[in-house]
């Protein structure tokens, strides 16, 4: 017996009024359909078969995943007809857990046990939810003893049945040779005139088994996105719980709702995060870091110690100990930065490797550079590493003071110790310990005067 899963994402999703399909609207800068298959690989699945249907394409381009096959559902009739469309995909001894691409946050331990509840006694086991408004939903009916005994689609459904708050999530895992059975004989004679995956249930209760439940431990789990609105108070409850796991493991926020991960943060001890901060992608953030409030960060590993103050932007950067960075700093992809280093407000950092101790302090660029420790770039000073067409390579050793408004011209070396006056454009290699500058002789036109307005 092996693991299947089968996720329903043909839809087109109207409500959204977007030219993107419904499944690939962003959730925390990820496809709606991307976060269940990447739930549902965590349960080691033979295979993976989402059903496409409007934007079938643009999907199978998008979306990515170990063992992940299409299958193509072209007229949308049902959930029951879309899932009918997967049956190629798995064996009469598979369970086939099926999932929604627009349902994107169930968890893996909730999915881990309603798979528990599968065996060869119990065929079909079924994701409910008891909710004080119910309205949309199909009603879980039970008989006298509590068994499940069909659900019924709220526009099929009696006055009676309305008032019943336990409801059908969609979510249910199914033995292959019963799943297969109960498609073929599904029909489409109801309100909507659909073929209802949800008819199953009752042609399992017919078959004399009974259909176990469980439930999530939270609503959100759950959660289906069909307009913006609700895709983004999907965004802010999931930012929140994601806000509330940095604070489990001790992390400081300022302000919780104003924080959005969308990707990892790993955080060490006794890290503090004010507000308006966003995270992109992979993060590790060591001990005792603090972050300034309206950061951008993405990619980047931080060391202990280091603060990051305001405004600053980070990318695809490795940063040391104990560095100081900001305000209104950025540092581009493949910056490193060494342990102590300070890079300060309204400085650019590109493809550099900065060293032990050297400050950046104000207003500079430097790019495509490799420079040592204990080394002092004055402010304005940039290093004109583009020729229009290639780039090209500064190296400055240790202990290097470059003066202000200082122009460095790739390529070029400065070699250990060497002193840059203030104003000059360096084009050739400077020698260790000594003082080179380069400036035009300074004059003073006597008798002039300014113009003045006509």
């Amino acid at each position: 017996m092996s693991l299947k899963v089968v996720i329903l994402a043909a839809g087109k999703g109207t409500r959204m009024r977007s030219s993107l399909p419904k499944v690939l609207q962003p959730l925390a800068h990820k496809a709606l359909l991307q976060h269940v298959i990447d739930t549902a690989e965590q349960l080691n699945p033979a295979k993976v078969i989402t059903v496409v249907g409007h934007g079938a394409e643009l999907v199978r381009e998008t979306v990515k995943g170990e063992g992940l096959v299409f299958a193509l559902q072209e007229k949308q009739l049902g959930t029951g007809h879309a899932v009918v469309q997967a049956n190629e995909f798995y064996n009469d001894d598979d369970v086939v857990l099926i999932l929604y691409g627009d349902v994107p946050l169930t968890s893996l331990s909730t999915l881990q046990d309603l798979l528990t509840q599968v065996d060869s006694n119990h065929p079909l086991s079924l994701l409910t939810i008891s909710l004080e408004n119910p309205s949309g939903y199909g009603r879980i009916v039970r008989d006298q003893h509590f068994q499940v005994q069909a659900i019924v689609e709220e526009k099929d459904a009696s006055v009676e049945q309305k008032a019943i708050n336990e409801v059908n999530t969609g979510i249910m895992a199914v033995n292959g040779t019963y799943l297969k059975k109960w498609l073929s004989n599904l029909s489409s004679d109801n309100a909507q005139g659909e073929y209802y995956l949800t008819d199953i249930i009752a042609m399992c209760v017919a078959d004399g088994f009974s259909v176990h439940t469980t439930q999530p431990q939270r609503q959100l789990e759950v959660l289906g996105v069909n307009d913006k609105s609700q895709l983004h108070g999907l965004e802010r409850q999931y930012q929140r719980v994601l806000a509330e796991e940095l604070m489990q493991r001790g992390t400081t926020l300022i302000d919780a709702a104003r924080l959005d991960i969308r990707g990892k943060v790993d955080v060490g001890m006794d890290v503090t995060i004010d507000a308006n901060v966003i995270f992109e992608g992979d993060n590790r953030i060591g001990d005792n870091v603090s972050i300034g409030a309206n950061c951008f960060i993405k990619n980047v590993s931080i060391a202990s110690g280091t603060v990051i103050h305001p405004f600053s932007h980070l990318e695809d950067c490795l940063i040391g100990q104990n560095c100081a960075i900001g305000p209104y700093a950025r540092l581009r992809p493949g910056t490193e930065l060494a342990d102590s280093a300070r890079i300060g407000n309204f400085v650019e950092i590109k493809k550099a490797k900065i060293g032990q101790g050297s400050k950046v302090n104000h207003l500079s660029y430097i790019g495509d550079t490799l420079m040592g420790s204990e080394v002092n770039i004055g402010a304005g000073t940039i290093t004109c590493n583009y020729d229009g067409v290639n780039k090209h390579l500064t190296e400055i050793g240790d202990r290097v003071f470059v003066g202000s408004d200082s122009q460095l011209v790739a390529p070029v070396k400065i070699n250990d110790g060497a002193t840059i006056g203030a104003g000059s454009t360096i084009t050739k290699e400077v020698p260790a310990e000594e003082l080179t500058l380069s400036r035009s002789k300074q004059l003073t036109i006597k008798g002039w005067a300014k113009p003045s307005k006509k």
